[in-house]
């Protein structure tokens, strides 16, 4: 059996856990309590001393530490339905818009968040280092959200999924990060609608309810 070391309001595990039911898997669930510090603990931190979730334990005992390593392991071991591309051209279109959402848009809301949240004070990074908050790096993740949003808006138009003509992988990371920019108070409003038509479309996906 599949295990996800998971963390409910985190939007790290919860493209994890979209990515399993898209793929049609079931799995256990170890929660892991992020506001409480358990993944620094010295139980979790011996599972995985990057102190970080989701992580996934495979049905042959491989633990796998990071979302990267998690989608390549499922699309490789479990390849229907197919979310990283088929042809070569539609591998390198998916990987490189997943890539820009992670950078531009998730990361951007990281900025913001981890360094201006007084709950996250000396935790500016993921992991098991300390790093002390930047108040200005809060103020240009904002920005950066903003531009995020009209990156999508545009790439949307005329289309229904965010790569290759067809839901992938790119479509469950943007959701995320859409969905997570609430945490910083930004959402797409009436100037993004192509966003706003894309995410209601996501909505019908019941993967997207977890």
């Amino acid at each position: 059996m599949i295990t996800l070391y998971d963390c409910a309001t985190a939007p790290s595990p919860r493209r994890a856990r979209i990515l399993l039911a898209e793929k049609g898997l079931t799995h256990e669930t170890v929660q892991v309590d992020l506001r409480s510090g358990e993944q620094l603990g010295d139980a979790y931190r011996q599972l995985n001393p990057q102190c970080t979730v989701p992580a996934l334990r495979t049905q042959e005992g491989l633990l796998l530490t990071d979302n990267a390593a998690i989608a390549a392991y499922l699309e490789a071991r479990y390849p229907e339905p197919a979310l990283m591309g088929r042809t070569p051209a539609e591998k390198a279109e998916i990987a490189s818009w997943n890539w820009r959402v992670e950078f531009e848009g998730l990361m951007a809301i990281a900025e913001a968040l981890r360094n201006s949240a007084p709950a996250m004070a000396n935790r500016a990074l993921p992991g098991p280092v300390d790093y002390p908050q930047i108040p200005e790096l809060a103020q240009r993740g904002l920005a950066r959200v903003q531009q995020f949003f009209h990156t999508l808006d545009e790439r949307l138009a005329g289309r229904e999924f965010i790569a290759s003509g067809h839901f992938s992988i790119a479509d469950i990371t943007a959701v995320v990060a859409v969905d997570f920019a609430r945490i910083v108070k930004c959402k797409p409003g009436e100037q993004h609608p192509q966003l706003l038509r894309w995410r209601a479309a996501m909505a019908q996906r019941p993967s997207m309810a977890l």
